[in-house]
C-alpha cells in the first residue's frame, strides 16, 4: 500500500495544490484550481485511509478526531521528504469512512511582489494601530497575502508579533520583531481566548487567522482601538460586503456604535480571488483594494457604505481598484479568459458590456 508521503510526492510531481484520498475513491489532486484523479491509482479502501490517518496524527489530534468527528492539524512529511511542503491537513468522517485533504504550504514566506500583489499593500503594515482585512472565498490565498504582510513587518520594524491561528501555516523566524505564533486547539483554547490574553501581552501586531464569529470581531476591532495594528480574515467577497457583514454580525442595538468604531479603526480591506490563467499554466490573482481615508471613514460612519465603489473608482492613482476593475484588466491582458471575468465579476452584466467595448472575445 502506498504511503501518505507517496502520495504527496506525487501530487508535488503533479503541480498539485491540494491532496484529497476519499474513502472507496481514488486519490484526487487539485491542480489549477480543478480536480483531477491521480493517474494509475486505485480507489483507497476505507481501511487504507484509517491507517494512513492513524500514522499522522498524534494522540491528542486522534482524541479530538474521535470526539468532534474532523480535526485540523499540520502535517510534515518525513525527514527524507523534507523538500516537500509542510501542509495544512483535515481528516474527517463521511458516509463511506475517513476523508483525508492536505494543502501544501510552502515553506518560503511569500512577498507581495511573487504574489503578483501591488506594493502599495505594503503601506498597510506603516501603521501604529487599526484593522486590516484580507478576505475571499476558501482557497484564495488570504494566508498567503497575511504571511506577506506579517514578513514586511517583520523585516522593517522592531515589534512584538502575535499570530492566532488555526492551524499555524507559514512558519515565520524573527528578523527585526518577536514573534509568537499560537495555534488554537494547540496553544491556546480558541481566537476570543488567545485575543482577551494578547492585550495583556504587550503585543503591537495582531495577527487573527479567522474572524469567524461575533467575540472574535468584537475583540479584534476593541485592539485596533487600543493601540495595536490587527490583521485578519472574512471569508466575504467584496469591500462593501466585507463592511457590512462585520456590521451586521452584532444586535441591531449596537450596530450605529460598531458603525463608528469600524470607521475610525478600519485601515483597509484587500478582496481577493485566484482565477485559472487562460493558458492553462496556474492561476492570477484579482484583487480589490481599498486604502484608508477620510471620506471612506465618513461613509462609514453615516451608513452609506455603497458609495465607496466611487472612491475606490476615484483612488486608483493611490493603488486602490475594484474588483471588476482588476478582472477586466486581467482578460484585456490574456491571462483569463472572458467567461471568466464575466462569472467572477460582481457586476457581471456591466463586465459583459465592458469586455464587448475593448474587444475581448
Amino acid at each position: 500500500m502506498a504511503t501518505i508521503d507517496e502520495f504527496v510526492e506525487k501530487m508535488t510531481a503533479m503541480g498539485g495544490s491540494d491532496l484529497h484520498l476519499p474513502s472507496t475513491n481514488p486519490p484526487m489532486v487539485r491542480i489549477h484550481g480543478e480536480l483531477e484523479v491521480m493517474p494509475d491509482e486505485p480507489p483507497l479502501s476505507p481501511a487504507q485511509v484509517r491507517t494512513m490517518t492513524m500514522e499522522i496524527l498524534g494522540k491528542r489530534e486522534q482524541e479530538m478526531l474521535f470526539e468532534h468527528t474532523d480535526v485540523d492539524f499540520v502535517y510534515e512529511p518525513e525527514e527524507e521528504h523534507a523538500t516537500l511542503s509542510r501542509f495544512r491537513a483535515n481528516v474527517f468522517f463521511q458516509r463511506n469512512g475517513l476523508n483525508i485533504v492536505l494543502r501544501g504550504i510552502p515553506r518560503q514566506i511569500p512577498t507581495l511582489a511573487s504574489l503578483n500583489l501591488p506594493q502599495s499593500m505594503g503601506l498597510f503594515t506603516h501603521y501604529h494601530q487599526g484593522l486590516v482585512l484580507v478576505t475571499g472565498p476558501s482557497g484564495c490565498g488570504k494566508t498567503a497575502t497575511l504571511a506577506a504582510l506579517i514578513d514586511l513587518v517583520n523585516e522593517e520594524k522592531a515589534l512584538h508579533i502575535i499570530t492566532v491561528e488555526d492551524p499555524i501555516e507559514y512558519v515565520h523566524h524573527n528578523k527585526r520583531s518577536l514573534i509568537v505564533q499560537r495555534q488554537v486547539g494547540l496553544h491556546v483554547e480558541s481566537f476570543q481566548t488567545a485575543l482577551r490574553a494578547a492585550l495583556r501581552e504587550d503585543p503591537d501586531v495582531i495577527m487573527v487567522g479567522e474572524m469567524r464569529d461575533l467575540e472574535t470581531i468584537q475583540l479584534a476591532i476593541t485592539a485596533s482601538e487600543t493601540g495595536h495594528l490587527v490583521f485578519g480574515t472574512l471569508h466575504t467577497n467584496g469591500t462593501i460586503q466585507t463592511i457590512d457583514r462585520i456590521i451586521d454580525a452584532f444586535p441591531p442595538e449596537q450596530q450605529t456604535q460598531i458603525r463608528t468604531m469600524v470607521a475610525e479603526s478600519l485601515r483597509g480591506i484587500v478582496s481577493q480571488q485566484l482565477i485559472p490563467r487562460k493558458d492553462g499554466t496556474g492561476r492570477v490573482v484579482a484583487y480589490e483594494l481599498l486604502q484608508f481615508s477620510p471620506s471612506v471613514s465618513n461613509l462609514i460612519r453615516d451608513g452609506k457604505n455603497f458609495q465607496i465603489v466611487s472612491v475606490i473608482q476615484m483612488g486608483r492613482n493611490k493603488g486602490m481598484q475594484l474588483m471588476d476593475t482588476s478582472l477586466l484588466d486581467l482578460a484585456q491582458q490574456g491571462l483569463i479568459s472572458r467567461i471568466q471575468a464575466i462569472e467572477r465579476a460582481i457586476d457581471f452584466k456591466t463586465m459583459e458590456e465592458n469586455l464587448d467595448a475593448v474587444g475581448v472575445q
